[in-house]
């Protein structure tokens, strides 16, 4: 990772991101009729089902906002960035909430609810995005209803029975690590963004949870475990999803940097990263695979072996920031193996964004750009977090 290296890295995933990957989404998604976004689009940006999704107007606003108040005084910034996010935050508020104060996941493109969702990540992002949009434009209200969201994911979360259970909790109780990671990421955000007393008591809470699921003596981040910790021996508690736990360790090494460089939340996101990546990197084709089984025996879901995009950007992002934390030049390694195995495979290069959906051997699947899973999230995120991150190791 030389000077030159990094200057070209930082052309890449800049460029990527204001010259590709959000003219891609700006240019197709901006619903001009009924408010809001539409993120069901094929290669070229042609709509392909005009429903909603509550989720990624959450992740698509908090991005536009965040970029409108980092790069305000750059010689980046583009006020139609702002401008964009509020069109976001009007669809939500108008059509975002049922009235019990939770989110749909799924409406019409004209707003009627179509879906709610058991799990409280819609609601998750809807606080990043308020809370980033509060940071950007002053708006007082937003502030609040990050807030309030924020303490009815907390609510729901933490109090048994107000979430409907997977499968019976008397006969196999379980948890997962997606809540605490995602908590863990809402939280620092409404802590930077909104100074939020009770998000930072949940950043160290929420870590200590993510802890839980890292095993040292199996090398592995377990995604579902008992409640004492231990292994739930059947499909679901063996199944391991690299890219998430990736995603969990950067959580955790930004952490370890805001904090200014602490040893122990280092030495758990690393190890995260290191468990992972040998889970879950391709040797024979290259790439990371979506799941795993942690006695590398045969995996239920019949998806295992395909590449999707995200789990790509999150191991990109979750290379970085070790190399950052540690200057450890495996880290670099590892990052150029994905990051050149994912720019090879995923890009479009006529229509510009990135391809979703390939094969285990890098063909694609299915061409399309977006859908209720799939949007201007990850890959921006990734593409901006990366552009900061080597901005920094010029100085």
């Amino acid at each position: 990772m030389d000077p030159q290296r990094i200057d070209e890295l930082v052309s890449v995933y800049r460029d990527g991101l204001l010259q590709d990957t959000l003219p891609f989404w700006l240019r197709h998604a901006i619903d001009r009729e009924h408010g809001g976004f539409q993120f069901c689009l094929d290669r070229d940006g042609t709509v392909l089902d005009t429903d909603k999704g509550l989720w990624q107007h959450g992740r698509f606003t908090w991005l536009l906002s965040t970029l409108d108040y980092r790069l305000r005084d750059t010689e980046h910034w583009q006020a139609q960035w702002l401008e964009t996010a509020k069109h976001g935050i009007d669809f939500m508020r108008r059509h975002g909430f049922d009235p019990d104060g939770r989110m749909f996941f799924q409406v019409t493109r004209e707003g009627q609810p179509l879906r709610q969702r058991r799990y409280l990540f819609t609601e998750a992002f809807g606080a990043i995005a308020f809370a980033a949009y509060a940071k950007a434009s002053g708006d007082q209200q937003a502030a609040d209803d990050a807030k309030k969201l924020f303490r009815l994911m907390l609510r729901y979360n933490t109090t048994p029975g107000l979430i409907p259970p997977k499968v019976d909790p008397h006969t196999r109780p379980s948890k997962g690590l997606s809540v605490p990671m995602i908590t863990l990421f809402t939280a620092q955000i409404l802590r930077e963004t909104l100074d939020d007393e009770l998000a930072k008591h949940w950043v160290d809470r929420a870590i200590e949870e993510v802890h839980e699921f890292v095993k040292p003596d199996l090398q592995a981040v377990l995604e579902i475990i008992a409640p004492d910790g231990s292994v739930i021996d059947h499909f679901d508690g063996r199944t391991l999803n690299p890219g998430h736990a990736l995603e969990a360790g950067w959580f955790v090494l930004e952490e370890a940097h805001h904090r200014g460089g602490d040893a122990e939340l280092t030495e758990l996101g690393t190890n995260i990263i290191d468990y992972m990546w040998q889970r879950g990197w391709d040797e024979e084709f290259g790439g990371i695979l979506y799941f795993r089984d942690l006695n590398h025996g045969p995996v239920q879901e019949y998806w295992h072996d395909m590449k999707f995009w995200w789990p790509q950007n999150e191991a990109i992002l979750a290379t970085l920031f070790a190399y950052r934390a540690t200057g450890n030049n495996k880290y670099a390694g590892w990052h150029q193996q994905v990051h050149d195995w994912a720019h090879q495979h995923f890009r479009d290069e006529e229509h510009g964004e990135w391809y979703g959906y390939l094969h285990r051997d890098g063909r694609i699947s299915v061409p399309l750009k977006g859908n209720l899973w799939k949007g201007p999230f990850h890959l921006p995120r990734m593409q901006f977090f990366c552009w900061q991150l080597l901005e920094g190791m010029r100085t």
